[in-house]
């Protein structure tokens, strides 16, 4: 029929679909088996209950405020995956660092009690390259002056070279020990950093002020594995922004926001492990 053209007259006689006509599709058995209607769930249908609700056959369930809230349940699958040895990230497995049990006594005394630990982490060993190298430096130029200065018969300069190497070795031990007690510490409900030695040092950042998380990770970075945390919060003044030379930036990461966006995920896996240490 072309535009503008008269519409022609409907057919009063035309047949109009019926409840019991299979032709127009109106062969639900809901209409012949009340029985049926009621198993299925249907609303309108024969049978239908209003006190008895949606048939839980149906996936649907009346709204009852005195139900109690169930905690989220997690698969095994999905426990797996969240442990690490999945493979449902495209491209490759995806893992996340294993859940530490105890602080160490050097992070324990940081810590409150109702407050959950869930790691602790040293610095890459890329952070100590500075200091080793100058100490490496230090003792070939040490060598190369002793022996130019013994041919020279110059005795008291070779005792202050070796005066100053030792000076140097001494600070180069300093900052591998400087190395060893700065730890990067998560727990449920924060990020910190703990250093130093004689002066201890204590940053740390609540996860609920964290607006924004990112690692850099240079080539060198990429190659040996390791990459730099920048932490932004709401406040302008923070005592945690960066820290540089974390292991495994990737894992670390995804721990972090797991802890941030999925705490229920992280407690079924600890359940899981304890389960699975008691049998």
């Amino acid at each position: 029929m072309g535009p503008g053209e008269p519409r022609e007259p409907r057919d009063e006689g035309a047949r109009r679909p019926q409840e019991d006509d299979e032709t127009f599709g109106y062969n639900d058995p809901a209409f012949d088996d009340p029985e049926y209607s009621r198993r299925a769930g249907y609303a309108d249908g024969p049978g239908f209950n209003p006190d008895a609700g949606y048939s839980p056959s149906a996936g649907y369930a009346m709204d009852d405020d005195t139900t109690e809230y169930q905690r989220p349940q997690f698969t095994e699958e999905e426990l797996e995956g969240l442990g690490g040895g999945g493979g449902g990230v495209p491209g490759g497995s995806r893992r996340v660092l294993p859940l530490e049990d105890e602080p160490t006594t050097l992070v324990s005394r940081y810590l409150f009690p109702t407050e959950r630990y869930r790691g602790e982490w040293k610095r890459h060993w890329i952070h100590l390259s500075g200091p080793l190298g100058i100490g490496a430096g230090a003792t070939v130029l040490l060598g190369y002056l002793a022996g130019f200065l013994t041919k020279q018969n110059i005795d008291g300069l070779v005792t202050a070279a070796v005066l100053i190497w030792l000076a140097v070795i001494g600070w180069v031990a300093w900052k591998v020990f400087d190395w060893y007690f700065d730890r990067f510490i998560l727990t449920n409900k924060r990020v910190m950093v703990v250093n130093g030695i004689i002066t201890r040092k204590v940053a740390m950042m609540p996860l609920l002020r964290v607006t924004d998380m990112k690692y850099e990770q240079s080539a060198l970075g990429r190659m040996l594995n390791y990459g730099t945390f920048v932490l932004e919060s709401a406040g302008q003044d923070q005592a945690l922004r960066e820290v540089k030379h974390l292991p495994n930036p990737n894992e670390l990461y995804l721990r972090v926001v797991e802890e941030m966006y999925e705490p229920q995920a992280v407690e079924a896996r600890l359940g899981k492990d304890a389960e699975g240490d008691d049998a």
